[in-house]
C-alpha cells in the first residue's frame, strides 16, 4: 500500500538575502500529526523557513507543498489549512477580544462566526474577558487569545514562531496546557529556543545552522542527552 500524502512537503528549498542564503536547499517531509520543533542559533534561518512555509514570505527556489498544495502557486489555497501562532499576537490592540475574532472569522468566511467565537473564546478562558480591549491584557491573555485566533477557521497545520516568548511561569502553564489540546489531529511547526522544551514536545526534531540542515529525526529515534552535545557542537551552544 502506498504511504499517505504527507501534510508538509519541503523540496530543495533555499531563501537568498543578497549573498547571504537564509535557507539553503532544505528538504524533509512531515506525515500527518507530526509535531516538528526547530532548534538553531540566531541566524540559523528558523524563522525565515516558518515565514516561507506560512506564506509570508516567496522562497527564492525549491518548493513547499502544504496537504499537497503548492504555497508558492496557490498561497491563498494554502493559507485556508495554516494557522500562525507568534510571539507577535497580530491582534488589533484597540478592538475587544471578540471582536478581534469576529473580524478574523469574516475574513476566512467561517459559518456561524459568533458560535465559533464563542466556543474559542471560553476554550482559551477569556470569555469573561470578551468585551475588553486587547490592550489591557497580560502578555499570558493576550498569547492565548492567539491561539483562538489562529485556530478560528479550524487548519489542519499551525506554525509556533517562538510562542513562549516573554510568558511568566504560570502563563507557561497555561500555554502547555492549550498546545496540548490544540495539537491533537493537526500537523505543527514550532521555532524553540529551550532546546529541552522544545525536544519533549516534538515527534521531530530539525537542527539548523546558517541556513543549512544538520540534523532531522524523529525524536524516538534520538537520545537527548546525545542529541543536545551534537547541537552544541554543531552550533556552539547548548541552547540557542
Amino acid at each position: 500500500m502506498a504511504s499517505p500524502e504527507p501534510a508538509i512537503a519541503v523540496k530543495s528549498l533555499t531563501k537568498t538575502f543578497g549573498n547571504r542564503r537564509a535557507v539553503d536547499n532544505l528538504s524533509f517531509e512531515l506525515p500527518h500529526g507530526a509535531f516538528l520543533s526547530i532548534f538553531g542559533p540566531n541566524g540559523a534561518g528558523k524563522t525565515s523557513l516558518l515565514r516561507i512555509l506560512a506564506t509570508l514570505s516567496r522562497a527564492t527556489s525549491g518548493t513547499v507543498l502544504i496537504r499537497g498544495i503548492d504555497v508558492r502557486k496557490e498561497p491563498d489555497k494554502a493559507r485556508d489549512h495554516i494557522g500562525l501562532i507568534s510571539h507577535n499576537s497580530m491582534l488589533y490592540p484597540d478592538l475587544t477580544a471578540e471582536e478581534n475574532l469576529l473580524f478574523a472569522a469574516q475574513l476566512y468566511g467561517v459559518a456561524d462566526p459568533a458560535q465559533r467565537v464563542s466556543g474559542l473564546l471560553e476554550a482559551v478562558e477569556l470569555k469573561h474577558r470578551r468585551l475588553d480591549q486587547v490592550r489591557t491584557f497580560s502578555r499570558g491573555m493576550t498569547q492565548r487569545l492567539s491561539i483562538a485566533r489562529a485556530l478560528i477557521h479550524d487548519p489542519a497545520v499551525v506554525f509556533l514562531d517562538e510562542p513562549y516568548s516573554g510568558l511568566d511561569p504560570h502563563a507557561v502553564e497555561i500555554f502547555d496546557g492549550l498546545i496540548a489540546a490544540i495539537r491533537e489531529d493537526r500537523t505543527s511547526i514550532m521555532v524553540s529556543h529551550d532546546l529541552q522544551k522544545g525536544f519533549n514536545m516534538c515527534s521531530h526534531a530539525l537542527v539548523l545552522a546558517k541556513g543549512g540542515m544538520v540534523l532531522f529525526d524523529k525524536r524516538e529515534s534520538l537520545d537527548y542527552q546525545d542529541f543536545s552535545q551534537v547541537y552544541a557542537k554543531t552550533v556552539g551552544m547548548g541552547v540557542a
